[in-house]
């Protein structure tokens, strides 16, 4: 779906985080970042996908990265979203779509015979000098960190 392929500079963002925090691509210069795109708090695959991420937080701090998630919810959901399963790392409302789209991944969908407009769920490893390291179109939500150090031969 997306446009972005390895080796892509990472389009520029900022934005603000569920706790008022700024967040700007540029600023993270430096560290590895995992960026990861979702449609939507406290849903199944959503919440396995955040909560994954959550119970190795320690493990890919520790292998250098940070981690930013994006959806297109408000600044209220990602905070109850946040306290409810006690993510450590930023997730940015992004409801005007700036981010989504900057990154190519709003588009036509399928679910249960219908076509409609979302988010395609999406991760990009942005590298320390700000360029694509790594793509994941195909999300295992259950299993992502594994999924992310395997695919980087960081396991």
């Amino acid at each position: 779906m997306t446009y972005l392929k390895i080796g892509d500079k990472a389009p520029e963002f900022k934005g603000e985080d569920q706790n008022g925090n700024k967040v700007v691509l540029d600023e993270l210069k430096g560290s590895k970042v995992i960026l990861y795109f979702y449609p939507k708090d406290n849903t199944p695959g959503c919440t396995a996908e955040a909560c994954n991420l959550r119970d190795n937080y320690e493990a890919l701090l520790n292998k250098g990265f940070k981690i930013i998630g994006v959806s297109p919810d408000s600044l209220k959901s990602h905070q109850k979203f946040s306290e409810k399963y006690e993510l450590p790392f930023p997730l940015i409302p992004d409801p005007d779509k700036t981010i989504i789209k900057a990154y190519g991944i709003w588009g036509p969908k399928k679910f249960m015979g219908k076509e409609y407009e979302g988010v395609h769920r999406t991760t990009f490893i942005i590298d320390e000098s700000g360029y694509m390291e790594k793509v994941f179109e195909k999300v295992k939500t259950k299993d992502h960190t594994n999924q992310i150090l395997q695919e980087m031969g960081l396991e």
